[in-house]
């Protein structure tokens, strides 16, 4: 099984967490961390490259936070992943052999990745359920995922 770094995993989770909130209104990066279990420290350092890779946009003031940047069909998990991590550097194969087998599934991965977009991520069944599992309580139900938040309701929303 691969192992993506925790940074990828929280960046895609909050990326997420936009998504599936995209239409509901700039969300304070305290619900996030919060409805994600990443602490508010962590989250300022995904956020910090997410906004200067243009993934997400604040809003300030009050009733601010973040939202995507560009829309869910255009972020790819592979975007993603490279700007968490970086590139996989060049590794020193010790076979001809070895330097097959690697590059081509390393390019079959990073193929997959960026196939894969925030959008194909939001529209599946089990994440959204997902997302509803880990919502603590809050003042409202969301009118996008049906999951409570904490932050307050948006004009027009319904009351939990």
């Amino acid at each position: 099984m691969i192992r993506l770094s925790a940074k990828s995993r929280y960046a895609v989770s909050a990326l997420l967490h936009l998504a599936v909130h995209n239409q509901a209104g700039a969300v304070p990066l305290a619900e996030i961390s919060v409805c994600q279990g990443i602490s508010m420290s962590y989250i300022d350092q995904i956020f910090w490259k997410l906004r200067r890779a243009g993934l997400v946009r604040g809003t300030p003031g009050p009733g601010g936070g973040y939202r995507l940047g560009r829309s869910p069909e255009s972020i790819a998990m592979g975007e993603v992943i490279t700007l968490m991590d970086g590139q996989g550097g060049p590794r020193r194969a010790t076979s001809a052999l070895d330097e097959r087998l690697w590059a081509g599934l390393a390019e079959r991965i990073e193929t997959f990745l960026n196939g894969i977009t925030l959008a194909d991520f939001a529209a599946r069944p089990d994440v959204r359920e997902a997302l509803l599992d880990q919502y603590a309580g809050g003042s409202w139900r969301c009118d996008v995922c049906g999951a409570l938040s904490t932050r307050q309701q948006p004009i027009g929303g319904s009351q939990a």
